[in-house]
């Protein structure tokens, strides 16, 4: 079950746990997405929350809705997403990263970027 966290806004937690899902192919692009009453059962939120999330994934360019069918993912959106993240990543996430791991004393031979077994 999905934890939600009070210091950000439910629905933007929402959008990003499914721009994540979209990262991840799933669903991949031209496919449709699951509805709004899927989402909001499967979270447990509130149908509006979960409209704006999907809103704002719309508002990116992520997904288009189709009249009468719902949202798809849009064409190129998995590669505009992982653009967008990665210059997020790189302008707020890694400097502060960095800075932990410096005070720290962790080196980046001490780094091990392939996943344990």
């Amino acid at each position: 079950m999905q934890t939600w966290d009070h210091r950000q806004p439910i629905y933007q937690q929402l959008a990003d746990v499914l721009a994540a899902q979209l990262l991840d192919g799933d669903p991949s692009e031209g496919q449709a997405m699951p509805s709004v009453r899927a989402l909001a059962g499967r979270y447990l939120l509130n149908p509006l929350t979960v409209s704006r999330a999907l809103q704002a994934l719309g508002d990116e360019g992520l997904l288009e809705s189709r009249r009468g069918l719902g949202l798809y993912v849009t064409a190129g959106a998995r590669e505009r997403l992982r653009a967008l993240e990665r210059d997020r990543f790189l302008q707020t996430e890694w400097p502060r990263l960095r800075d932990r791991l410096r005070r720290l004393g962790i080196g980046a031979e001490q780094l091990d970027w392939e996943e344990s077994a």
